[in-house]
């Protein structure tokens, strides 16, 4: 039995339309389901968290490791937070419409990419990944229990974003003022829902999100972003040009090591008016593909006015992890430290 704390949960949907499917039949589509954790006795922190997954994922990632200990949703309840957990729109328990292109990541995708990188050493950091419980490969218990809670999602990731800006924001309607939590793929959410309703986000911990800007890191070559940090529209000042390419580029070379350059907003940058006044914390692991170009994203979010942080992991001591730290073997390490930068930025 895995050792998750005792809570009060509840779950309800957010946002949803009716439509017609291919059939012609009425069906709702774009809503969002949300499971509520609340600490026995009562949240004792006076602002919720609100969890959003990557690709592939639901919101179990936030629950016990895939090794059966604590996960990041415990550790903050059990420090008195009130703990919002989401299956983004088209993922896991929020209903995806058959119409859609789904994809699926390959267990060898996550060997190569998430558990088990030191082996495969696909880019200069990988070799430095100690912190994954087990081998990390097929076979292992361990990875074949974290493999197994994959799920499908939209090829196209302007679907999963136009659902997910619409139900956030009434999340965040219903629930009041929070702080956001994100991570990869999920990132776009919390620039969104910040965008959408600047009063009510208080913070985002943007957990390696989706980058780097402009280009899809996974896909070569994918067409991605177009908004620098999002698929669908942000809101800049000056507004972006109209068309395929509403802001304009430059080229740069990351410092992370590799060869490969990486695209920021040309100057004069336009700036993201609604995210100016939220604090924000991107959050890097020593030995992810994040590490080669995060800085690049840190850059674009500077360029664009933003208040951002870059918590480097290494540089506080907690090193040996990749793109899922809230599952390894140090996880409530990096919890901690996170929970320090939450109330030194709102509390």
């Amino acid at each position: 039995m895995s050792p998750e704390s005792a809570y009060h949960r509840d779950y309800f949907y957010v946002g949803g339309y009716y439509a017609d499917d291919e059939k012609g039949a009425r069906v709702m589509q774009g809503q969002m389901y949300v499971e509520q954790l609340i600490p026995l006795g009562g949240a004792k922190r006076p602002l919720p968290l609100v969890f959003f997954h990557g690709a592939g994922q639901t919101a179990t990632n936030w629950l016990n490791t895939p090794d059966g200990r604590k996960g990041w949703a415990t550790y903050f309840i059990d420090q008195g937070y009130m703990v919002y957990l989401t299956d983004s729109p088209t993922r896991g328990r929020s209903r995806w419409q058959p119409s859609n292109t789904l994809i699926t990541l390959t267990a060898d995708f996550a060997e190569k990419n998430w558990t088990a990188t030191a082996h495969y050493k696909l880019w200069p950091q990988a070799e430095l990944h100690t912190q994954w419980p087990g081998s990390g490969r097929m076979g292992d218990p361990i990875f074949d229990a974290f493999y197994a809670s994959q799920v499908q999602f939209p090829e196209n990731y302007s679907i999963e974003q136009s659902g997910v800006k619409p139900a956030g924001a009434a999340l965040l309607d219903r629930i009041g003022p929070a702080i956001l939590i994100t991570h990869s793929q999920g990132g776009p959410a919390g620039w969104l829902l910040a965008d959408a309703r600047p009063k009510l986000a208080k913070a985002i911990i943007a957990v390696e999100p989706a980058g780097p800007p402009f280009v899809a890191r996974v896909w070569k070559g994918a067409l991605q972003k177009p908004y620098g940090i999002t698929d669908i529209p942000l809101t800049y000042d000056p507004p972006p040009d109209l068309g395929d390419v509403p802001l304009h580029t430059q080229e740069i070379a990351a410092t992370g090591g590799g060869k490969e350059r990486w695209l920021i907003q040309a100057e004069p940058a336009r700036k993201l008016v609604n995210l100016m006044d939220i604090p924000v914390v991107l959050v890097t692991a020593e030995a992810s593909y994040h590490s080669a170009y995060e800085e690049c994203t840190v850059k674009f979010l500077k360029q664009a006015g933003v208040d951002v942080q870059w918590l480097k992991l290494a540089e506080h001591g907690i090193k040996g992890n990749g793109h899922f730290m809230f599952m390894e073997l140090n996880n409530l390490e990096i919890a901690k430290l996170l929970e320090s930068r939450i109330a030194e930025l709102v509390l």
